[in-house]
């Protein structure tokens, strides 16, 4: 990790489901630094995706600390403020709403803001550009190809302006174009809003990107197996 401030802290985090009898989450430790982009790698099966929903508080561990941004999200019973301003999430499938436009769907979050009518359109646009799709602001999703979907959802994500982006496979329904262009729009974000961006991928490419790699196996970070990105190119 860097020497910035941590802004992610997992500690020593176990989740279990079946009634215990399936451990998805066994011990993970995890700091991820302020602005950094951390790719967490790893075989199907082995947390990733259950690392990344219980950083969103999507769900919650069975023990262990999760502390982001000094808060102990582990120890808050509405966490419904943190997921809509601290957090943007983005997915495999992108989850638009079939009959909103993209500047419409890039609005939702947005609710949850003191933002007049105004201002939630004029955001969604600036948003839009951001990633490229501002002259598509108009078109529903069926009109969009799977690359533009998922800018869209970018997008999205960034609509409450959070410090952290969790991407949970962002590029595995895409081709390797249209991968290619969401890599790089959230790389450019990243870089050039200093947002945290934590990205679980099979994805080579992704990895390339990153400013450090960290490889899970068996519910566990590998710390032998997390190195910092450069040193793989």
């Amino acid at each position: 990790m860097s020497d910035a401030e941590a802004i992610i802290e997992v500690e020593d985090v176990v989740k279990t489901y079946d009634e215990g009898r399936t451990r998805a989450l066994d011990g993970a430790t995890l700091r991820v630094a302020d602005g950094e982009f951390v790719a967490i790698t790893g075989p199907s099966g082995c947390g990733k995706s259950t690392l990344l929903h219980l950083i969103a508080a999507l769900e919650r561990p069975d023990s262990g600390r999760i502390v982001v941004g000094g808060l102990e999200i582990t120890q808050q019973r509405d966490l419904s403020a943190y997921r809509a301003r601290t957090i943007g999430l983005i997915f495999q499938l992108h989850n638009l709403l079939p009959n909103l436009t993209a500047a419409e769907n890039v609005q939702v979050p947005m609710y949850e803001a003191e933002l007049s009518a105004a201002g939630r359109r004029r955001r969604a646009l600036e948003l839009l550009d951001l990633v490229d799709m501002g002259q598509h602001a108009r078109k529903r999703p069926a009109q969009l190809s799977g690359g533009e979907r998922q800018r869209v959802a970018i997008a999205r994500a960034l609509a409450n302006e959070p410090p952290i982006i969790l991407a949970d496979e962002p590029t595995g329904s895409l081709d390797s174009k249209s991968g290619g262009q969401a890599l790089d729009a959230l790389r450019g974000i990243q870089r050039e809003r200093g947002v945290t961006l934590v990205l679980v991928s099979h994805d080579p490419t992704i990895a390339a990107a990153a400013d450090r790699v960290v490889h899970m196996l068996d519910g566990r970070i590998d710390e032998a197996a997390a190195t910092p990105a450069a040193a793989e190119r």
